[in-house]
Parts: C-alpha cells; structure tokens; sequence
C-alpha cells in the first residue's frame, strides 16, 4: 500500500510504500475487541469500599429489649436495613486487571493499524517539529493536514516543544510511536504518523525476518 507523504504545510513530498505484514494485515475485530477491553479493565482503580455491618461505627449494644415492645426483634442499629448502617453485599476492593499474550496485542495492534489504512485514516508526514512553542504554528499545520477533524499525532518521543504546541488544542493528542494501543487508535478521525514515528512502529511490530522468509518459502 502506497501512501503519499507530506509536509507540515500540506504539500506533497514524495510518496512511501508501508510494510504490508503492518498495514495490510487480516483485520480481527475480536481481537481488536479483546485488546480494547483489556485496555478499559486495566484503567480500573478497583478501590469502591462499602463499610459492612461490622465495620460501621455504631454501638454494638442491643438496640431494645427482646420482648414487650410489639416490634422486630434486633440486636443491633448496624443492620443494613437502617439508616446509618452497613451496606450488605457492597463493593470491596477488587482487582479487575487482565492479562493479554504478547503476541496477541501486536496482532490486534496491527489489525488497527490496517483497519484505519483501509479507510485512509492515516496521514504520513515527513517530520513534526517545532523550534519553539507555538499553539498559532500547530494550529496552522493540524488544518492544512486533517482540517478540524479529531486527530492522534504519533511522535518518535519525547519532544517537549512539539507537545507543548499541540497540548491546547482540544482535537488534538500526541502519543508515542512505542505506546500505541488500540483504544487510541480507533477513537479519531484521523492519525497522523511522522516518518520518525513510523520507524519506531516497524521495529515494535514488524516480523522478523526469518519470520517473513518462512511465510514466503510457505
């Protein structure tokens, strides 16, 4: 798949063919799917703690005399069906982390990578760099690129002027090539890579070579 690569004002530089077994894989929708979930379990704090009737501060003497009231008969004011006491089968803090192979979240990895070249998601750009910051500058270069569509900017690494350009505008967010995930992939329009970027990503998710020669020879 040939894609054509930019600059930051828009123009067209020169054109760039990405590595088919990343960007032209089979695209697994469960897999995405599971990677997605994975994502969102593991964001999970797991710290709700609802105080049992055991632990409620409450005195623990009998609320009132066994018989001759003409009421229920209760031992105690901490029982979940008064105001003021415990809460039966309440949260606890629970750990809700899940695991994912190695191999698995790259596969998923590349089927979103090749889901959004399908649907010329992605934007290449021959670099993105910015000698100060300047939000007016990064504005100016996001509109020539994507116009006022939501947009993921991939970065080699860290580049403090860059993020500081692009931290103020709302539709925008930078990442690193070496984070990615599926979450932040699929949710923008659009997702511009910098060749820096994209060198990063190959080395993350390309196959190894004798990888490649045994599915050739295959």
């Amino acid at each position: 798949m040939q894609l054509t690569v930019r600059d930051m004002a828009g123009q067209e530089v020169s054109t760039l063919e990405l590595p088919a077994d990343i960007f032209e894989a089979k695209i697994n929708e469960g897999l995405m799917w599971q990677y997605y979930m994975m994502q969102r379990h593991n964001a999970r704090l797991g710290t709700a703690k609802a105080l049992r009737r055991g632990e409620v501060n409450r005195t623990h003497a009998k609320w009132y005399r066994q018989k001759g009231t003409g009421r229920a008969r209760h031992g105690s004011r901490n029982a979940p069906i008064f105001v003021g006491g415990g809460v039966a089968h309440g949260p606890v803090p629970h750990k809700y982390t899940r695991q994912m192979p190695k191999k698995m979240r790259h596969a998923a990895l590349r089927s979103a990578l090749s889901s959004l070249a399908r649907d010329n998601q992605i934007i290449l750009v021959d670099q993105i760099a910015f000698e100060s910051a300047k939000t007016k500058q990064a504005l100016t270069t996001v509109q020539a690129l994507v116009g006022k569509q939501r947009v993921l900017i991939l970065m080699p690494g860290r580049d403090e002027m860059t993020e500081r350009s692009f931290r103020n505008l709302p539709n925008v967010t930078t990442l690193h090539a070496s984070y990615i995930n599926v979450r932040d992939l699929l949710r923008f329009d659009q997702v511009i890579i910098s060749m820096a970027a994209l060198d990063v990503i190959k080395k993350l998710l390309g196959k190894p070579a004798r990888e490649s020669a045994a599915a050739e020879a295959s």
